[in-house]
């Protein structure tokens, strides 16, 4: 059997032993998830899998076996699609959680990582409205956990985007950066998918008319029953056309060297963790 930080991929007995050895354990978590006609649904989780699975790589050979890693089955759903971040839960193929569910399996999923042994976890987010909901079900774990006499039990919350620092940002965005919640399809996940699953990216149908007029323009308010006319017709908030696979290699080198860090302060109170 491969060596892997998947855990899927594991047989009970590897994933035990490493367990044992207070590995670090990411949970992915994205969404099913429209991202124009460009880019299958799948983005939010299959991203945060493989910038997961890098993360897990680069911590084992930064710390040289020291600190390991395995990566969790994700969770491959999430809260609702916003209008103002990605396009919104009206639009076709976006498949959401509501609040209580996603806080109820993030909680769950959690539980059952400590039950194994598990006692160093991170939850990278890969879905920009996920983010309080996960760190919700993180709490009600790590409450349950002490409930049954486990304290010694530490979990770290990031969504990756988060670790490209602003050097990076103006290298890759010359024409200005509209922000990480217009980036929904646009050139990091697009070019980290032409990195990571090229065969999922359509780059010819960035160049039909339904791309233009991007980024979108939003009122800064939310309105329910949503307003469809407000999403662009793509479902994208940014263009995608600059997208290149050689960014995606440069937005995932960075990310995953600031998260390594990030891991290693709190998990083996190594150097000081610097804000990107």
């Amino acid at each position: 059997m491969k060596p892997t930080v998947y855990m899927e991929e594991m047989d009970a007995f590897t994933y035990r032993e490493k367990l044992a050895k207070d590995a670090v354990v990411f949970i992915p978590v994205g969404a099913l998830e429209q991202h124009g006609s460009h880019m299958a649904m799948c983005v939010d989780a299959a991203l945060t899998k493989a910038m997961a699975g890098a993360t897990a790589e680069a911590l084992v050979a930064d710390t040289d076996g020291a600190l390991e890693g395995i990566v969790a089955a994700p969770i491959n759903y999430g809260y609702r699609s916003q209008q103002r971040s990605g396009g919104g839960f009206h639009l076709t193929g976006t498949t959401s959680l509501s609040g209580t569910t996603l806080i109820a399996l993030a909680k769950d999923v959690v539980f059952g990582l400590i039950l194994h042994g598990a006692r160093k976890i991170v939850l990278m987010n890969g879905h920009y409205e996920n983010y309080q909901f996960i760190f919700e079900g993180a709490e009600l774990a790590l409450e349950k956990a002490r409930e049954n006499g486990i304290d010694d039990v530490k979990i770290q919350l990031l969504s990756y985007w988060d670790f490209v620092d602003d050097e990076t940002i103006e290298a890759l965005y010359p024409d200005g950066f509209t922000g990480w919640d217009l980036e929904h399809a646009g050139v990091m996940e697009t070019s980290l998918m032409l990195l990571f699953h090229p065969d999922l990216v359509d780059m010819d149908k960035t160049g039909d008319a339904l791309y233009d007029g991007l980024p979108a323009e939003l009122p800064n308010y939310d309105v329910l029953p949503i307003v469809p006319g407000y999403t662009p017709p793509s479902g994208c908030l940014s263009s995608p056309v600059e997208s290149s696979r050689e960014k995606g290699a440069i937005l995932r080198n960075v990310a995953v060297k600031h998260m390594v860090e990030a891991v290693k302060h709190e998990f083996s109170g190594e150097g000081d963790y610097h804000e990107v």
